[in-house]
């Protein structure tokens, strides 16, 4: 079961066990200042694949499917969501989502939003799923802007099918993105230090 692919158990019961409540109101005539839209991850910033380059697609607007395993916009204002989608020649793939908040207060809530529908991923999906076990683990904080967070989230099912990601958020002022790197395996196949340079990139990026 690939995290890369939208079909399958996993990514099935991602509706089901995606729910919950709101996050913060935000005013229905309150218009964000103009700020430039804020730049996405290229493909040569990505941890690198010993067999494999990376492709990068288009940025494109809107909130990527591929977050939906741990990460929703239920509750959430109707912020302007811009992502990417990377893949490469094998079962290896990447998405950056990036969103600009109508303040810095609450992209800081939309950052902690997103960071603790990551942090409690394993547990939900575990409850939806009794054929599935998943371990998440904590790889800490990262001093960029105002601070970005890496975990890792290793996902088996009883019939055998495992897959690893990881996945961090990060923020400069009023800008908050998300970066998930998933493919087959587990936390010994995951490219931790690396991926964390990429987190690095992508929130030094963002304006």
């Amino acid at each position: 079961m690939s995290m890369r692919i939208r079909t399958g158990a996993v990514s099935a019961l991602a509706v089901t066990a995606l729910t919950g409540g709101a996050f913060l109101t935000a005013p229905a005539a309150a218009a964000a200042p103009k700020t430039p839209a804020p730049a996405l991850l290229s493909a040569s910033q990505l941890p690198p694949h010993p067999t494999s380059s990376w492709t990068a697609g288009p940025v494109t607007q809107g909130y990527p499917a591929e977050l939906d395993l741990c990460v929703h916009t239920e509750g959430v204002p109707s912020y302007d969501y811009r992502h990417r989608i990377f893949r490469t020649d094998l079962d290896t793939a990447a998405v950056q989502m990036a969103v600009v908040a109508d303040t810095a207060a609450h992209a800081k809530a939309l950052a902690k939003h997103y960071d603790d529908l990551i942090r409690t991923c394993a547990d939900r999906i575990e409850q939806a799923s009794p054929d599935t076990t998943v371990e998440g683990r904590d790889y800490g904080t990262l001093p960029v802007e105002e601070g970005a967070r890496v975990r890792g989230l290793h996902t088996e099912t009883s019939w055998g099918a495992t897959d690893i990601a990881l996945l961090s958020v990060g923020r400069d002022d009023r800008t908050v993105t998300v970066v998930q790197w998933s493919q087959l395996g587990d936390f010994a196949d995951a490219p931790v230090a690396a991926f964390k340079k990429t987190t690095t990139k992508a929130v030094n990026k963002l304006y």
